[in-house]
């Protein structure tokens, strides 16, 4: 079935109706508003749409398809063709006015901003991407029954009306359990507010919570999106070293001492991307000086579900004591990217100053989806799932690393106690930016350590990572490492 096609008629024009459709069309056909293809309303409907005879229509149409621009298939309707080599119908057409710039804006623009698109997932394809998580084994079935559910259960009409922009509260009583118990973070629902996964929650914080022209400080190695966000909000950044520790906090000290710093951005736990844990010396200083300058501590906990060895670390919203932490977590993980539930901890003015910047941005979210996400997380699918994923990818985990061993001895690697990536250390006569390059041609995807830099400088570094194929399929992607290593 065809759309409407929305033609404009002008009241003073002195041609012919029949030549004012036609070349209203025409004019949309070259505007590229009706591409090649589109098929056009039946001469009964637009005649009606327009209030003409249904003959003025049909000569409308007759006129365009003798002129090349559409093709009339008997029982099948008129379909655009597209602008033919002879030339426009109305030769008083203003055409140079009518079409936008060559970008297609007609207006000043900023500077653009860097969009970075996913690589997708293809048949022959293998991804070596650290955070992008296992799909095969998600629990698409509990996932639909639950949806499925709250849509036609006693709630459904509520959900899919307007709703409070700080999330469903079934599924903020829901994380604010889950976070209290397996994270040691006392929350109430009222400090949890529901997002569209980490990012925006991030996003939100930054707009909420930062000035333009505010000093925050982030890991010079680290995550460039959040690092855009708090661009975006006008904030100075200012690069931070990382090493074994994670955080250096004593250069943070130093520099909120010379300038004032509104807040600090990290990734604690598993340091993105070099997987070190902030010691429990550094996570002690630097909660004693956010609380001594009142500085804000963004915590991106992107990955606390999977650690390996030892007991995980508790977040650093567990230890805070003077509400200076704000805590995002994510279901991207755990469950899929796609899904876009995330989640932020803070005290509950945080929590709901957040949703209100929300509430004109994104409104409320899914709440449909939200409730069915709060029904598995009650009854335990979830967790069971999140257990499942954690056996699955300590495996991988260790058959990545004895891939790396075997076949490409000269990468220095840590096995990393948690997360979802391997950071390795290149050798010196080896460009890691070009090995991508020519990795991406044989058909592996991983990551050079100078897109992980503030400064994008070159780095002797590669991010691997090993959740989203099974143990055969990452033996494959190092051989196919292996075999493009060299120029």
């Amino acid at each position: 079935m065809s759309w409407e096609i929305a033609v404009q008629l002008g009241a003073a024009d002195k041609q012919p109706l029949f030549q004012q459709i036609a070349i209203a069309i025409a004019t949309d056909i070259e505007r590229g508003r009706l591409a090649v293809g589109t098929r056009l309303a039946s001469s009964r409907r637009l005649a009606l749409q327009l209030g003409v005879n249904r003959n003025t229509v049909i000569a409308a149409y007759d006129e365009l398809c003798a002129r090349g621009w559409i093709a009339i298939e008997p029982a099948r309707g008129a379909f655009v063709v597209g602008v033919p080599g002879g030339g426009r119908l109305d030769a008083a057409i203003d055409h140079e006015a009518m079409l936008p710039a060559s970008d297609g804006v007609g207006f000043d623009m900023p500077a653009p901003i860097a969009m970075a698109a996913p690589v997708p997932r293809t048949p022959n394809g293998l991804l070596l991407l650290g955070g992008v998580p296992e799909l095969r084994h998600l629990p698409v079935r509990a996932l639909a029954r639950a949806y499925r559910a709250a849509l036609t259960g006693t709630h459904g009409r509520r959900l899919v009306d307007y709703a409070h922009p700080q999330g469903n509260p079934r599924l903020r009583v829901a994380v604010a359990e889950m976070v209290s118990r397996v994270r040691g973070v006392a929350a109430s629902a009222d400090a949890i507010a529901i997002v569209r996964g980490s990012q925006q929650g991030l996003y939100l914080a930054a707009r909420a919570l930062i000035r333009a022209g505010d000093v925050v400080a982030v890991e010079e190695l680290g995550y460039s999106p959040a690092w855009r966000v708090l661009e975006l909000a006008g904030a100075t950044l200012v690069p931070i070293p990382v090493d074994d520790e994670g955080l250096d906090v004593d250069a943070l000290d130093a520099l909120s001492a010379a300038r004032h710093v509104r807040a600090v951005y990290l990734t604690p736990h598993h340091q993105y991307p070099t997987t070190v844990t902030l010691s429990p010396e550094r996570r002690t200083r630097l909660l004693e000086l956010a609380r001594k300058r009142r500085m804000i501590v963004l915590v991106d906990d992107y990955d606390f579900d999977f650690h390996y060895d030892g007991r995980p670390v508790l977040p650093l919203a567990a230890s805070d004591r003077h509400g200076v932490v704000v805590y995002f977590g994510t279901m991207s993980k755990c469950l899929a990217p796609g899904l876009r539930v995330g989640y932020v901890v803070a005290p509950p003015a945080v929590a709901r100053h957040l949703a209100a910047y929300r509430r004109f941005v994104d409104g409320q979210g899914d709440a449909v989806l939200e409730h069915a996400i709060a029904t598995l997380l009650e009854d335990g699918e979830i967790q069971r799932h999140t257990r499942r994923a954690l056996a699955v990818y300590k495996r991988r985990r260790d058959a990545l690393c004895e891939a790396l061993s075997r076949r490409l001895p000269r990468l220095e690697l840590r096995i990393p106690t948690g997360g979802m990536a391997v950071w390795a250390k290149t050798p010196s006569d080896v460009d890691p930016d070009a090995w991508v390059r020519r990795g991406a041609l044989a058909g592996v995807s991983f990551q050079a350590g100078s897109m992980f830099r503030f400064d994008r400088e070159p780095s002797p570094f590669l991010r691997l990572g090993f959740a989203a194929c099974d143990e055969a399929e990452l033996d494959e992607a190092v051989e196919r490492m292996a075999r493009s290593m060299a120029g």
